[in-house]
């Protein structure tokens, strides 16, 4: 290029956002790839992937570009921080816009009753490993409601898209059996602000209003529940599973992110969980 052709394109401007088949999109959006026929070949590749704009920029002919980063990447980073190979650009009628679903990611427990305190440690766990990823930070909330019943039955009524419960539950299996499941709760119960459990606060929920979108549960099969005068910390078994289930939840919540449906996110959960 000549120094003029550099100069067109040093002086192209961004915007803020895009109408996109009557959708506002901006920076940090997801949508969904569909180049045009007979376009580029490693455009035609990227058919159905799902992306994140990085950015929207506008060349000197006035029209606008989506320039994105595919969500399953291992790249992304470098896509984000403007490094070729990682960062493609579409045009608005290219592209298809995806909303980003909400998730609530709520940790049970009372940690003074041994493996009860399975669902604070995975939060806290979650928290070192730095999740959620920044550009899901609004999408994401990851919180430990200990026994704070009320505070996550009002929780389950904020018209989250998901909510993932995590906690210490027996089923009768082997100590240390981490399980997903998506439960579904019948009758009603008083809530005892000292023995929270799922069943509980859900029944809690619904009491109090409707509650919107898909529940799901990540358990763990207790060694010990501390007995009468209980003690602080986990078992060995139950501690050893802690990782794992912030790695399950980790790929769970990645999953749905993206817009997998829950049958296809639950069917691929990692080997040795029920």
């Amino acid at each position: 290029m000549n120094e003029w052709e550099w100069q067109l394109l040093e002086d192209k401007t961004s915007a803020e956002s895009v109408c996109v088949s009557g959708v506002e999109v901006k920076k940090g959006d997801r949508v969904r790839l569909r180049p045009r026929a007979g376009g580029d070949i490693f455009d035609l590749v990227l058919d159905g992937q799902t992306a994140l704009i990085e950015a929207i920029e506008q060349d000197y002919e006035g029209k606008l570009h989506l320039a994105v980063v595919l969500e399953d990447d291992p790249g992304k980073d470098l896509g984000m921080l403007r490094q070729p190979g990682h960062r493609f650009f579409f045009s608005t009628e290219e592209v298809e816009p995806l909303a980003t679903p909400s998730i609530l990611i709520a940790g049970i427990g009372n940690i003074f009753l041994g493996d009860d305190g399975f669902g604070v440690e995975v939060i806290r766990r979650l928290a070192g490993r730095r999740f959620p990823p920044p550009e899901y930070k609004d999408a994401v909330r990851v919180a430990d409601f200990g026994i704070r019943g009320y505070d996550l039955a009002y929780a389950l009524l904020d018209g989250h898209d998901f909510t993932i419960l995590v906690d210490a539950v027996g089923r009768g299996g082997t100590p240390g059996t981490l399980f997903v499941i998506e439960p579904h709760v019948t009758g009603s119960s008083a809530m005892d602000a000292h023995a929270m459990n799922p069943e509980s606060v859900l029944q809690l929920a619904r009491a109090m209003g409707p509650i919107r979108g898909r529940i799901l549960l990540v358990g763990c099969e207790p060694a010990t529940l501390g007995g009468e005068e209980g003690h602080m910390g986990l078992s060995d078994v139950v501690l050893a599973a802690v990782d794992e289930a912030a790695r399950l939840i980790e790929d769970l919540a990645a999953k749905l992110l993206r817009g997998d449906k829950l049958e296809e996110a639950l069917e691929s959960t990692p080997k040795g969980t029920t």
